[in-house]
């Protein structure tokens, strides 16, 4: 039985994972451990929780896959920068570091290195970041051949690969380098609107169909030379990001370009909306013209996409529509967060016998059972009541205009809640968005909450319906059914679905079919279940507080309610 343990500590989104033989067993985020939004540290919580859920100690671990290959960073390394050792266990990279510079300068997908202890041998590999992201995607889609394409900010050298996926290998087809960055653009610009780059991109695509495109698209298209063969350059005299040591990822000339940079005290004006909507339609633009190139070097009609690029479900609801591939698939977390899923993933691909394991969720995390549940009520005297249908139960009251907090089995993986950590309501009450949004959410009025949909009427309600289980695609709702659904339907006709199978998650399934039965609707509004800056509850008391911190009618663990005027 061969175990990789995955680790992915190359910024934010610090996460780590185990996969037992070539399906992931566990996986978590820090944050959800650490409670420290989109952390930076060290994923040790992670790790424990990964090796505990796999009854292995460290040293019995086969491998440990690290989702970034330093040595190619070889290139520009100075090894005096880390060489000096603060104190005595530091030698373990210090003595490396000074080293490595009589080494080749020869590059590779993979570096090893192996650590020796009485205990064990520590087996550390080191993947390429573009490699896990790309097996984070296809290894885990239902295809046995796709074209990948990976996009973000940067990796250790590259801003876009393409490759090719079949079977268990992948293969690089091409890469273009950084600083010629889509990801990074798409960051400037976040960081022009006035919100934080690296995290609220989220924000510029919500805000993007308020805008007017043509506004600013000459402007910000002609920052973009698009080359044969799939290139595209930057021009770089825009921008700051490339030095990685200035205040602002824009320069002047950006600044003169579009006027003054927003700040996260003004006021969103319509020439931020208008720079957010032409920031989407130049980022589209791109990404198809890769595309294009994509297929011609990989014909057929698959896709896998991934890197924090890929987050944007904008732009992935419209990859079918404007390119050649057909069928389009986007992980559950294409960000860095799912580089560990994909480092643990690539090393088990390269073991004899391994198969494929398609996902059709990520619920990897940490789950509570019904005795943990109760000893967290108790311990705070709450009163609270047993329900034997608690879907139904929840349904009523969400039908009613309750609020509702779902909290059932693990903890879903990626940064979206499918169901399973998440805050429900009434789609149809038009006003239901603003009211989630100043009771709990306390977010921009202009971001929009998820329709969670039975799958088997997704093509009652939305245009071009397929399996959607991530909410990683953005589709258009069918008109007249819009009016049906108005909390959920964003301000261009969209909705961020998701598709919710039976067999897949059976409880959040029965509720909404129950809403169904209730309503004629078989769709409930879905948010993640956390207060604004908090991450995504993972336990029953990260639960608790939140219920009682926030506008929360009712909270639902496991069959428990609680409910507001009762505890």
């Amino acid at each position: 039985m061969a175990v990789m343990l995955g680790v992915n500590m190359s910024g934010r989104d610090s996460s780590a994972a185990v996969v037992v033989d070539g399906a992931v067993r566990f996986a978590v985020r820090e944050e959800r451990l650490n409670r420290e939004k989109k952390t930076r540290r060290f994923p040790m919580l992670a790790i424990q929780a990964c090796l505990e859920a796999a009854g292995r100690r460290l040293e019995t671990v086969d491998r440990v896959g690290i989702s970034w290959n330093p040595t190619l960073n070889l290139e520009r390394f100075n090894g005096a920068q880390s060489g000096v050792a603060r104190y005595k266990p530091e030698h373990f990279y210090a003595v490396p570091n000074h080293l490595i510079q009589l080494l080749p300068r020869e590059t590779s997908m993979l570096a090893e290195q192996r650590l020796h202890f009485p205990a064990g041998v520590l087996d550390i590999a080191y993947v390429n970041h573009h490699v896990c992201h790309a097996a984070d995607s296809f290894l885990q889609s239902p295809f046995e051949e796709a074209a990948i394409l990976i996009l973000d900010a940067y990796g250790e050298k590259d801003a876009v690969t393409f490759a090719r996926g079949r079977g268990a290998s992948i293969e690089v087809l091409d890469t273009i380098p950084f600083p010629h960055s889509l990801g990074s653009f798409y960051g400037t610009m976040t960081q022009f609107l006035g919100f934080t780059p690296d995290m609220d991109e989220w924000k510029l695509m919500g805000a993007s169909p308020y805008g007017d495109a043509g506004r600013y698209y000459d402007a910000l298209r002609r920052l973009f030379a698009l080359r044969d063969g799939g290139r595209f350059e930057v021009d770089l005299s825009y921008f700051d990001y490339p030095t990685f040591t200035r205040p602002t990822m824009y320069s002047d000339k950006l600044v003169a370009l579009l006027g003054p940079p927003r700040t996260g005290r003004d006021e969103l004006e319509q020439r931020h909306y208008d720079i957010a909507a032409a920031t989407q339609r130049v980022t589209e633009e791109v990404v198809f013209h890769l595309l294009h190139h994509l297929h011609a070097l990989t014909g057929g009609e698959n896709l896998c996409l991934g890197g924090g690029v890929a987050m944007n479900c904008v732009l992935n609801g419209k990859v079918a529509e404007h390119t050649p591939f057909r069928n389009v698939w986007v992980g559950s977390s294409a960000d860095d967060g799912g580089t560990s899923v994909g480092a643990a993933l690539f090393l088990a691909s390269r073991e004899p016998g391994f198969r494929r394991t398609p996902a059709t969720d990520n619920y990897w995390g940490p789950g509570y059972d019904d005795a943990q549940v109760e000893d967290e009520l108790r311990r705070y005297g709450l009163a609270y009541r047993r329900s034997d249908r608690p879907a139904r139960e929840a349904a009523a009251l969400i039908a009613s205009g309750r609020i509702v907090g779902w909290f059932q089995g693990r903890v879903e993986f990626g940064e979206r809640a499918l169901g399973n950590r998440s805050i429900l309501a009434d789609p149809r009450d038009a006003a239901m968005k603003d009211r989630v949004n100043r009771a709990i959410k306390y977010r921009e009025a202009f971001r929009p909450f998820a329709p969670s949909i039975l799958e088997e009427h997704a093509g009652d309600f939305f245009e071009g319906a397929h399996a959607v289980p991530f909410m990683e695609k953005a589709l258009m709702i069918r008109k007249d059914k819009q009016r049906l659904i108005p909390a959920v339907t964003h301000v261009d006709g969209t909705g961020r679905l998701q598709t919710v199978r039976r067999d897949v998650n059976p409880r959040f399934w029965e509720l909404i079919s129950e809403f169904h039965a209730l309503t004629g609707v078989p769709v409930v509004m879905n948010t993640s279940f956390n207060l604004q800056g908090e991450p995504i509850v993972c336990s029953p008391k990260d639960a608790i507080r939140t219920f009682f911190s926030s506008g929360l009618d009712a909270l639902f663990l496991g069959p428990f309610v609680l409910e507001k005027g009762r505890s």
